[in-house]
Protein backbone atom coordinates (compact mmCIF):
# COMPACT_ATOMS: atom_id res chain seq x y z
CA UNK A 1 0.00 0.00 0.00
CA UNK A 2 2.76 2.91 1.03
CA UNK A 3 4.36 2.52 -2.38
CA UNK A 4 1.15 3.65 -3.78
CA UNK A 5 2.60 7.11 -2.62
CA UNK A 6 6.26 7.13 -2.84
CA UNK A 7 6.73 10.16 -4.72
CA UNK A 8 4.29 13.18 -6.58
CA UNK A 9 6.82 13.19 -9.57
CA UNK A 10 6.85 11.03 -12.58
CA UNK A 11 7.82 10.94 -15.71
CA UNK A 12 5.55 9.57 -18.63
CA UNK A 13 8.76 9.81 -21.31
CA UNK A 14 10.70 6.61 -19.98
CA UNK A 15 11.08 3.77 -22.44
CA UNK A 16 9.84 0.53 -22.10
CA UNK A 17 12.49 -1.93 -21.24
CA UNK A 18 13.70 -4.09 -23.54
CA UNK A 19 13.68 -8.59 -23.61
CA UNK A 20 16.50 -8.66 -21.41
CA UNK A 21 15.66 -6.67 -18.47
CA UNK A 22 15.29 -7.36 -15.00
CA UNK A 23 13.11 -7.41 -12.36
CA UNK A 24 14.62 -4.69 -10.66
CA UNK A 25 15.06 -2.81 -14.56
CA UNK A 26 11.18 -3.28 -14.82
CA UNK A 27 9.78 -1.79 -11.01
CA UNK A 28 12.14 0.91 -11.88
CA UNK A 29 10.95 1.97 -14.93
CA UNK A 30 7.22 1.31 -13.26
CA UNK A 31 8.21 4.28 -10.87
CA UNK A 32 8.67 6.64 -13.47
CA UNK A 33 5.80 6.44 -16.26
CA UNK A 34 2.93 8.28 -14.40
CA UNK A 35 2.67 11.59 -13.68
CA UNK A 36 1.66 10.87 -9.90
CA UNK A 37 2.82 8.11 -7.63
CA UNK A 38 -1.73 8.00 -6.69
CA UNK A 39 -4.12 8.41 -8.66
CA UNK A 40 -7.27 6.97 -7.35
CA UNK A 41 -9.98 5.94 -9.54
CA UNK A 42 -11.15 2.83 -12.04
CA UNK A 43 -11.32 4.97 -15.43
CA UNK A 44 -8.00 4.22 -16.87
CA UNK A 45 -7.25 1.01 -15.52
CA UNK A 46 -10.22 -0.91 -16.80
CA UNK A 47 -9.74 -0.22 -20.27
CA UNK A 48 -6.34 -1.55 -19.71
CA UNK A 49 -7.84 -4.65 -17.27
CA UNK A 50 -10.07 -5.12 -20.40
CA UNK A 51 -7.51 -5.89 -23.07
CA UNK A 52 -6.12 -8.16 -20.45
CA UNK A 53 -8.90 -10.31 -19.84
CA UNK A 54 -8.43 -10.06 -16.13
CA UNK A 55 -12.06 -8.70 -15.03
CA UNK A 56 -13.66 -11.98 -17.09
CA UNK A 57 -11.39 -14.75 -16.35
CA UNK A 58 -11.99 -13.97 -12.31
CA UNK A 59 -15.40 -14.07 -13.14
CA UNK A 60 -15.67 -16.68 -14.96
CA UNK A 61 -13.30 -19.19 -13.54
CA UNK A 62 -12.64 -18.51 -9.62
CA UNK A 63 -14.19 -17.81 -6.28
CA UNK A 64 -13.10 -14.32 -4.95
CA UNK A 65 -12.07 -13.28 -1.40
CA UNK A 66 -11.32 -9.32 -1.34
CA UNK A 67 -10.22 -7.89 2.02
CA UNK A 68 -10.68 -4.40 2.82
CA UNK A 69 -9.94 -2.69 6.01
CA UNK A 70 -7.45 -0.35 8.07
CA UNK A 71 -5.19 -2.76 9.76
CA UNK A 72 -5.22 -6.59 10.15
CA UNK A 73 -5.86 -7.31 5.95
CA UNK A 74 -2.59 -8.78 6.28
CA UNK A 75 -3.11 -11.67 8.78
CA UNK A 76 -6.91 -11.77 7.36
CA UNK A 77 -5.68 -12.76 3.70
CA UNK A 78 -3.02 -15.23 4.79
CA UNK A 79 -5.20 -17.18 6.73
CA UNK A 80 -8.00 -17.21 4.16
CA UNK A 81 -5.31 -18.25 1.53
CA UNK A 82 -3.86 -21.21 3.96
CA UNK A 83 -7.21 -22.51 4.51
CA UNK A 84 -8.05 -22.62 1.01
CA UNK A 85 -4.71 -23.96 0.09
CA UNK A 86 -5.11 -26.57 2.64
CA UNK A 87 -8.35 -27.66 1.14
CA UNK A 88 -6.89 -28.51 -1.78
CA UNK A 89 -7.73 -25.40 -4.46
CA UNK A 90 -5.19 -23.70 -6.69
CA UNK A 91 -5.38 -20.13 -4.37
CA UNK A 92 -3.49 -17.18 -5.49
CA UNK A 93 -2.90 -14.36 -2.81
CA UNK A 94 -1.90 -10.93 -3.27
CA UNK A 95 -0.83 -8.73 -1.03
CA UNK A 96 0.96 -5.13 -0.46
CA UNK A 97 3.34 -3.79 0.51
CA UNK A 98 6.36 -6.27 0.44
CA UNK A 99 8.98 -6.61 3.39
CA UNK A 100 11.95 -7.72 1.28
CA UNK A 101 11.33 -8.85 -2.31
CA UNK A 102 8.65 -7.59 -4.39
CA UNK A 103 7.90 -11.51 -5.08
CA UNK A 104 6.30 -11.75 -1.81
CA UNK A 105 3.18 -9.67 -3.36
CA UNK A 106 1.95 -12.49 -5.88
CA UNK A 107 1.53 -16.15 -4.46
CA UNK A 108 0.02 -19.02 -5.50
CA UNK A 109 -0.54 -21.76 -3.48
CA UNK A 110 1.86 -20.22 -0.44
CA UNK A 111 5.39 -19.91 -3.21
CA UNK A 112 5.72 -16.34 -4.48
CA UNK A 113 6.06 -16.34 -8.24
CA UNK A 114 9.28 -16.39 -10.48
CA UNK A 115 11.33 -13.05 -11.36
CA UNK A 116 10.36 -14.33 -14.55
CA UNK A 117 7.35 -15.11 -14.23
CA UNK A 118 6.54 -11.63 -13.04
CA UNK A 119 8.53 -9.77 -15.98
CA UNK A 120 6.61 -12.06 -18.72
CA UNK A 121 3.46 -10.27 -16.58
CA UNK A 122 4.11 -6.47 -16.70
CA UNK A 123 5.26 -6.83 -20.13
CA UNK A 124 2.31 -8.22 -21.06
CA UNK A 125 0.69 -5.22 -18.87
CA UNK A 126 2.64 -2.52 -20.36
CA UNK A 127 1.56 -3.77 -24.35
CA UNK A 128 -1.92 -3.29 -23.26
CA UNK A 129 -1.48 -0.17 -21.63
CA UNK A 130 0.64 1.25 -24.95
CA UNK A 131 -2.28 -0.16 -27.15
CA UNK A 132 -4.84 1.93 -24.80
CA UNK A 133 -2.92 5.08 -24.81
CA UNK A 134 -3.16 5.20 -21.13
CA UNK A 135 -0.42 6.01 -18.24
CA UNK A 136 -1.17 3.38 -15.02
CA UNK A 137 0.64 4.30 -11.66
CA UNK A 138 3.20 1.61 -9.97
CA UNK A 139 0.84 -0.08 -7.83
CA UNK A 140 -2.09 -0.06 -10.87
CA UNK A 141 0.40 -1.82 -13.48
CA UNK A 142 1.98 -4.43 -10.65
CA UNK A 143 -1.79 -5.15 -9.33
CA UNK A 144 -2.76 -5.89 -13.25
CA UNK A 145 0.44 -8.12 -13.70
CA UNK A 146 -0.65 -9.84 -10.32
CA UNK A 147 -4.81 -10.50 -11.43
CA UNK A 148 -2.84 -11.33 -15.17
CA UNK A 149 -0.78 -14.20 -13.55
CA UNK A 150 -3.45 -15.49 -11.34
CA UNK A 151 -5.51 -15.63 -14.50
CA UNK A 152 -3.18 -17.55 -16.39
CA UNK A 153 -2.66 -19.99 -13.91
CA UNK A 154 -6.33 -20.60 -13.73
CA UNK A 155 -6.32 -20.36 -10.10
CA UNK A 156 -9.53 -21.92 -8.41
CA UNK A 157 -9.56 -19.47 -5.36
CA UNK A 158 -8.27 -15.22 -5.31
CA UNK A 159 -7.69 -14.15 -2.10
CA UNK A 160 -7.24 -10.16 -2.40
CA UNK A 161 -5.94 -7.32 -0.63
CA UNK A 162 -6.94 -4.05 -0.94
CA UNK A 163 -4.20 -1.45 -1.45
CA UNK A 164 -5.80 1.85 -0.22
CA UNK A 165 -9.48 2.15 0.59
CA UNK A 166 -11.78 0.00 -1.82
CA UNK A 167 -14.46 1.59 -4.04
CA UNK A 168 -11.26 3.22 -6.05
CA UNK A 169 -8.78 0.55 -5.58
CA UNK A 170 -7.60 -1.01 -8.75
CA UNK A 171 -8.14 -4.58 -6.71
CA UNK A 172 -11.82 -3.34 -6.98
CA UNK A 173 -12.14 -3.88 -10.72
CA UNK A 174 -12.95 -7.37 -9.71
CA UNK A 175 -15.74 -8.24 -8.36
CA UNK A 176 -15.09 -10.62 -5.26
CA UNK A 177 -18.00 -13.72 -4.29
CA UNK A 178 -17.07 -12.62 -0.67
CA UNK A 179 -16.54 -9.02 0.94
CA UNK A 180 -14.33 -8.50 3.56
CA UNK A 181 -13.77 -5.32 5.97
CA UNK A 182 -11.41 -5.95 8.91
CA UNK A 183 -12.12 -2.54 10.85
CA UNK A 184 -12.47 1.23 10.06
CA UNK A 185 -9.56 3.35 11.69
CA UNK A 186 -8.51 6.73 11.04
CA UNK A 187 -5.32 6.45 7.89
CA UNK A 188 -4.71 7.69 4.99
CA UNK A 189 -6.66 10.87 5.19
CA UNK A 190 -5.14 12.69 2.42
CA UNK A 191 -6.96 10.20 0.33
CA UNK A 192 -10.15 8.89 2.34
CA UNK A 193 -11.13 11.42 4.58
CA UNK A 194 -10.83 12.18 8.11
CA UNK A 195 -13.49 10.71 9.72
CA UNK A 196 -14.96 6.75 10.16
CA UNK A 197 -17.97 7.53 8.27
CA UNK A 198 -15.77 8.86 4.99
CA UNK A 199 -13.26 5.99 5.17
CA UNK A 200 -16.12 3.21 5.89
CA UNK A 201 -17.66 4.58 2.84
CA UNK A 202 -14.39 3.95 1.02
CA UNK A 203 -13.98 0.64 2.12
CA UNK A 204 -17.07 -0.82 1.98
CA UNK A 205 -16.77 0.43 -1.84
CA UNK A 206 -15.63 -3.84 -2.33
CA UNK A 207 -19.55 -4.61 -1.77
CA UNK A 208 -21.34 -5.79 -4.53
CA UNK A 209 -25.27 -6.92 -4.57
CA UNK A 210 -26.20 -9.98 -2.82
CA UNK A 211 -22.73 -11.11 -1.45
CA UNK A 212 -21.94 -11.77 2.15
CA UNK A 213 -19.79 -9.49 3.84
CA UNK A 214 -17.94 -10.27 7.15
CA UNK A 215 -17.35 -7.08 9.33
CA UNK A 216 -14.42 -7.49 11.42
CA UNK A 217 -15.44 -4.73 14.57
CA UNK A 218 -17.53 -4.79 16.78
CA UNK A 219 -18.36 -0.68 15.94
CA UNK A 220 -19.83 -0.39 12.35
CA UNK A 221 -20.19 3.31 10.82
CA UNK A 222 -23.26 4.18 9.84
CA UNK A 223 -22.08 4.29 5.94
CA UNK A 224 -21.03 1.04 5.97
CA UNK A 225 -24.32 -0.42 6.29
CA UNK A 226 -26.30 2.01 4.18
CA UNK A 227 -23.67 0.30 2.34
CA UNK A 228 -25.05 -2.86 3.46
CA UNK A 229 -28.67 -1.94 2.74
CA UNK A 230 -28.01 -0.59 -0.72
CA UNK A 231 -26.39 -3.59 -1.85
CA UNK A 232 -28.67 -6.03 -0.15
CA UNK A 233 -25.73 -8.07 1.67
CA UNK A 234 -25.72 -10.38 3.90
CA UNK A 235 -23.67 -9.01 6.89
CA UNK A 236 -21.65 -11.38 9.33
CA UNK A 237 -20.39 -9.57 12.59
CA UNK A 238 -18.12 -10.30 14.88
CA UNK A 239 -19.68 -9.67 18.36
CA UNK A 240 -22.97 -10.43 16.65
CA UNK A 241 -22.75 -13.37 14.45
CA UNK A 242 -19.76 -15.14 15.29
CA UNK A 243 -16.99 -15.09 18.29
CA UNK A 244 -14.07 -15.98 19.78
CA UNK A 245 -12.22 -16.46 23.22
CA UNK A 246 -8.80 -17.43 24.01
CA UNK A 247 -8.42 -20.48 26.10
CA UNK A 248 -4.60 -21.17 26.41
CA UNK A 249 -1.14 -20.71 24.78
CA UNK A 250 -2.26 -23.88 22.30
CA UNK A 251 -6.08 -23.33 22.02
CA UNK A 252 -8.90 -20.97 20.97
CA UNK A 253 -12.72 -21.24 20.57
CA UNK A 254 -14.77 -20.04 17.76
CA UNK A 255 -18.21 -19.67 18.06
CA UNK A 256 -21.40 -19.13 15.46
CA UNK A 257 -24.94 -20.10 14.77
CA UNK A 258 -23.79 -23.24 13.92
CA UNK A 259 -20.81 -24.12 14.73
CA UNK A 260 -18.33 -24.28 18.00
CA UNK A 261 -15.29 -24.80 17.65
CA UNK A 262 -11.90 -25.39 19.69
CA UNK A 263 -8.68 -24.72 16.86
CA UNK A 264 -4.65 -24.61 17.52
CA UNK A 265 -3.84 -21.42 17.97
CA UNK A 266 -2.21 -19.48 15.23
CA UNK A 267 0.64 -17.34 15.14
CA UNK A 268 -1.20 -14.43 14.10
CA UNK A 269 -4.21 -12.24 15.65
CA UNK A 270 -6.73 -14.40 16.99
CA UNK A 271 -9.47 -11.16 15.38
CA UNK A 272 -8.19 -11.33 12.40
CA UNK A 273 -8.31 -15.26 12.26
CA UNK A 274 -12.00 -15.11 13.32
CA UNK A 275 -12.57 -13.22 10.53
CA UNK A 276 -11.16 -15.10 8.27
CA UNK A 277 -12.66 -18.30 9.15
CA UNK A 278 -16.03 -16.76 8.95
CA UNK A 279 -15.26 -16.07 5.76
CA UNK A 280 -14.23 -19.39 4.60
CA UNK A 281 -17.34 -20.80 6.64
CA UNK A 282 -19.96 -18.66 4.77
CA UNK A 283 -18.63 -19.33 1.53
CA UNK A 284 -19.19 -22.45 -0.62
CA UNK A 285 -15.86 -24.01 -0.72
CA UNK A 286 -15.48 -27.23 0.80
CA UNK A 287 -12.68 -26.76 3.42
CA UNK A 288 -13.05 -28.92 6.21
CA UNK A 289 -12.20 -29.22 9.50
CA UNK A 290 -8.94 -30.80 8.76
CA UNK A 291 -7.70 -28.27 6.57
CA UNK A 292 -8.97 -25.53 9.00
CA UNK A 293 -6.87 -26.94 11.36
CA UNK A 294 -3.61 -27.97 9.17
CA UNK A 295 -3.87 -23.88 8.44
CA UNK A 296 -3.94 -22.84 11.74
CA UNK A 297 -1.07 -24.56 12.26
CA UNK A 298 0.90 -23.45 9.46
CA UNK A 299 0.17 -19.42 8.04
CA UNK A 300 2.56 -17.37 8.70
CA UNK A 301 3.20 -13.77 7.40
CA UNK A 302 6.49 -11.66 7.88
CA UNK A 303 6.54 -8.69 9.86
CA UNK A 304 3.24 -9.76 11.77
CA UNK A 305 4.10 -10.53 15.48
CA UNK A 306 6.46 -11.97 13.49
CA UNK A 307 9.16 -13.40 16.60
CA UNK A 308 13.09 -14.51 15.11
CA UNK A 309 15.78 -15.31 16.67
CA UNK A 310 19.28 -14.03 14.78
CA UNK A 311 22.54 -11.99 16.30
CA UNK A 312 22.24 -14.73 19.37
CA UNK A 313 19.42 -12.25 20.48
CA UNK A 314 15.10 -12.37 20.22
CA UNK A 315 13.13 -10.09 17.93
CA UNK A 316 9.55 -9.61 17.28
CA UNK A 317 9.09 -7.60 13.95
CA UNK A 318 5.45 -5.94 13.78
CA UNK A 319 4.39 -3.72 10.86
CA UNK A 320 2.48 -1.60 13.58
CA UNK A 321 2.19 2.22 11.62
CA UNK A 322 -1.21 3.43 13.65
CA UNK A 323 -3.33 3.40 16.69
CA UNK A 324 -5.53 0.73 15.61
CA UNK A 325 -2.35 -1.22 14.50
CA UNK A 326 -1.06 -0.94 18.08
CA UNK A 327 -3.73 -2.04 20.02
CA UNK A 328 -3.29 -5.10 17.83
CA UNK A 329 0.48 -5.55 18.49
CA UNK A 330 -0.26 -4.86 22.20
CA UNK A 331 -2.76 -7.11 22.93
CA UNK A 332 -0.19 -10.00 21.97
CA UNK A 333 2.74 -8.43 23.30
CA UNK A 334 1.48 -8.21 26.94
CA UNK A 335 0.91 -11.56 27.40
CA UNK A 336 4.00 -12.51 25.12
CA UNK A 337 6.20 -10.56 27.18
CA UNK A 338 5.04 -12.23 30.76
CA UNK A 339 5.69 -15.46 28.73
CA UNK A 340 9.29 -14.62 27.70
CA UNK A 341 10.50 -13.48 30.90
CA UNK A 342 9.36 -16.50 32.71
CA UNK A 343 11.31 -18.75 29.97
CA UNK A 344 14.05 -16.50 30.44
CA UNK A 345 14.12 -16.90 34.17
CA UNK A 346 13.76 -20.66 34.13
CA UNK A 347 16.32 -20.84 31.73
CA UNK A 348 19.07 -20.70 34.22
CA UNK A 349 17.30 -20.24 38.02
CA UNK A 350 20.77 -20.41 39.45
CA UNK A 351 22.26 -17.86 37.43
CA UNK A 352 21.61 -13.99 38.41
CA UNK A 353 20.72 -12.78 35.07
CA UNK A 354 19.63 -9.22 34.70
CA UNK A 355 16.13 -8.70 34.78
CA UNK A 356 14.87 -8.77 30.59
CA UNK A 357 14.17 -5.38 28.93
CA UNK A 358 12.65 -4.45 25.47
CA UNK A 359 14.51 -2.57 23.22
CA UNK A 360 12.41 -0.87 20.90
CA UNK A 361 14.02 0.01 17.11
CA UNK A 362 11.34 2.29 15.51
CA UNK A 363 10.81 4.39 13.32
CA UNK A 364 7.41 5.34 10.51
CA UNK A 365 6.59 7.45 7.88
CA UNK A 366 5.95 11.31 8.22
CA UNK A 367 2.68 11.15 7.07
CA UNK A 368 1.37 8.83 10.11
CA UNK A 369 0.24 10.11 13.55
CA UNK A 370 3.72 9.25 15.29
CA UNK A 371 2.37 11.45 18.40
CA UNK A 372 -0.60 8.84 19.00
CA UNK A 373 1.63 5.55 18.26
CA UNK A 374 4.50 6.55 20.77
CA UNK A 375 2.33 7.96 23.15
CA UNK A 376 0.73 4.04 23.48
CA UNK A 377 3.52 2.19 23.33
CA UNK A 378 5.25 4.36 26.15
CA UNK A 379 1.61 4.37 28.17
CA UNK A 380 1.13 0.30 27.95
CA UNK A 381 2.86 -0.72 31.11
CA UNK A 382 6.30 -2.17 28.91
CA UNK A 383 9.37 -1.81 30.52
CA UNK A 384 11.28 0.05 27.51
CA UNK A 385 14.48 0.61 27.97
CA UNK A 386 15.99 2.26 25.03
CA UNK A 387 14.47 3.73 22.26
CA UNK A 388 16.91 3.40 18.90
CA UNK A 389 15.65 5.66 16.16
CA UNK A 390 16.18 6.61 12.62
CA UNK A 391 15.35 7.46 9.31
CA UNK A 392 13.88 4.75 6.57
CA UNK A 393 15.01 5.26 3.44
CA UNK A 394 11.86 5.93 1.87
CA UNK A 395 10.56 9.26 0.16
CA UNK A 396 7.87 9.79 2.83
CA UNK A 397 9.73 9.17 5.65
CA UNK A 398 9.80 10.91 9.33
CA UNK A 399 13.45 12.92 9.74
CA UNK A 400 14.91 11.64 12.64
CA UNK A 401 14.38 15.27 14.01
CA UNK A 402 10.69 14.48 13.32
CA UNK A 403 10.72 11.61 15.65
CA UNK A 404 12.88 12.86 18.28
CA UNK A 405 10.44 15.54 18.61
CA UNK A 406 7.45 13.26 19.25
CA UNK A 407 9.67 10.95 21.71
CA UNK A 408 11.04 13.21 23.77
CA UNK A 409 7.61 13.63 25.12
CA UNK A 410 7.18 10.59 26.34
CA UNK A 411 10.88 9.26 27.01
CA UNK A 412 13.83 10.45 28.59
CA UNK A 413 16.34 11.92 26.52
CA UNK A 414 19.21 9.75 28.39
CA UNK A 415 17.38 6.46 26.70
CA UNK A 416 16.82 7.88 23.54
CA UNK A 417 19.32 6.91 20.82
CA UNK A 418 19.55 8.35 17.00
CA UNK A 419 21.09 6.87 13.94
CA UNK A 420 21.79 7.67 10.33
CA UNK A 421 19.81 4.65 8.82
CA UNK A 422 17.93 1.20 10.10
CA UNK A 423 21.30 -0.80 9.27
CA UNK A 424 23.44 1.64 11.52
CA UNK A 425 20.78 1.38 14.36
CA UNK A 426 19.72 -2.52 13.86
CA UNK A 427 23.60 -3.12 14.46
CA UNK A 428 23.19 -0.79 17.41
CA UNK A 429 20.71 -2.64 19.24
CA UNK A 430 22.57 -5.83 18.97
CA UNK A 431 25.38 -4.50 20.50
CA UNK A 432 23.40 -2.82 23.60
CA UNK A 433 21.41 -5.33 24.59
CA UNK A 434 21.67 -8.57 26.20
CA UNK A 435 20.55 -11.95 25.15
CA UNK A 436 17.51 -12.08 27.67
CA UNK A 437 16.08 -8.73 26.41
CA UNK A 438 13.57 -8.41 23.60
CA UNK A 439 14.29 -6.13 20.98
CA UNK A 440 10.79 -4.83 19.35
CA UNK A 441 10.68 -3.45 15.56
CA UNK A 442 7.83 -1.95 14.50
CA UNK A 443 6.28 1.49 13.05
CA UNK A 444 6.57 0.54 9.24
CA UNK A 445 6.77 -1.77 6.62
CA UNK A 446 9.91 -0.33 5.57
CA UNK A 447 11.24 -0.08 8.75
CA UNK A 448 10.81 -4.01 9.16
CA UNK A 449 12.10 -4.86 5.72
CA UNK A 450 15.02 -2.86 6.55
CA UNK A 451 15.88 -3.73 9.62
CA UNK A 452 15.20 -7.96 8.09
CA UNK A 453 17.91 -6.45 5.46
CA UNK A 454 20.11 -5.09 8.26
CA UNK A 455 20.09 -8.94 10.17
CA UNK A 456 20.89 -10.53 6.69
CA UNK A 457 24.14 -9.27 6.01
Amino acid sequence: MSDLLASDLRSPNAHSPNESASLTEWLDYMQQIHVSAIDMGLSRVLPVADALGVVQSAKDDAYVFTVAGTNGKGSTTAVIAEMCKAAGYKTALYQSPHLSAFNERVRINGEMVSDQTLIEAFSKVEAARLQCDLTLSFFEMTTLAALLIFAEADCDVWVLEVGLGGRLDVVNIIDPDMAVITNIGIDHVDWLGDNVEDIGREKAGILRKGIPLIYGAIEMPASVQQSIDTQQATCYQIGQDFSYRDIDATTWQYSNAAVTLQLPRPALSLTNTANALSAVLASPLDVDINAIEQALQTVKLGGRFDYRESHSRHWLFDVAHNEQGVEFLLAQLLPFWQQHVAKQSNQDSSANIPTPKIKMLFSMLGDKDIDKVVQRLTQAGLPISDWFVAEIDYPRAATTEQLQDVLVKYVDSTNMYEFDGLHTATHAVIEASQPQDLIVVCGSFHTIGEALSALSV
